[in-house]
């Protein structure tokens, strides 16, 4: 009974209902906005890592990228040499693809380049959306854009800066994950409630 109304709830139409773990996800994470560092670092590396794939490959296997990368703490991985990449490409929890995980470790020290600049990378990040959420209109699943003129500055800037797998597909759905834009389809239980989330300060936003 329980389940059969859990399904009667309105949700964005890309969630599939057949698994629990995409709708947690859903639920509870996607398009809530993000500001802490060492999270949106995650999100970068999981959607770098998403390329070419589905989300839900990624997601089922991101507790395993957690351990793997050291709970993603940039000052960590940037320090990762090729002996520990080389041990990461024996790692059947991740996906073993080597351009992406020496990706990871690039983007790592780029991270911590922009922090060096801008005080936070969320200050970055945020100011190409004007440090507040983009809110969209959508109702169908063709409604739901590939990318967007501030995902091509986005990713045109990262790309500047030396960072690897940010194109502006990956920004764009970086940027939904993380609630720079709030794409929760009309009829969405989540889309009022992101919107109505009391969100801390941002630090280094003002």
């Amino acid at each position: 009974m329980k389940a059969k109304q859990e399904n009667k709830i309105c949700r964005c139409p890309w969630v599939d209902l057949s698994k629990p773990d995409y709708i947690e996800y859903h639920d509870k994470e996607w398009g809530v906005p993000v500001y802490d560092d060492r999270l949106i670092f995650e999100f970068i590396s999981l959607e770098g890592a998403q390329a070419g794939l589905s989300w839900y490959t990624v997601l089922k296997k991101r507790e395993n990228y957690r351990i793997a990368f050291e709970n993603f703490e940039p000052e960590t991985i940037a320090k990762f040499n090729q002996a520990r990449i080389e041990k990461l490409l024996q790692n059947p929890g991740i996906i073993r693809n080597r351009l992406k995980i020496e990706s990871t470790v690039n983007n790592a020290r780029r991270f911590l380049e922009v922090q060096k600049s801008f005080g936070s990378f969320s200050r970055y990040i945020w100011s190409f959306v004007g440090n507040q959420p983009q809110i969209n209109t959508i109702r169908n699943l063709s409604d739901y854009p590939a990318t967007s003129p501030e995902s091509d500055a986005l990713s045109k800037d990262l790309k500047k800066r030396g960072f690897k797998f940010m194109g502006s597909t990956i920004c764009y759905a970086h940027m939904q994950a993380t609630g720079m834009v709030n794409d929760h389809s009309i009829d969405c239980f989540r889309r009022k409630e992101v919107m109505n989330l009391v969100i801390p300060e941002p630090v280094g936003i003002k």
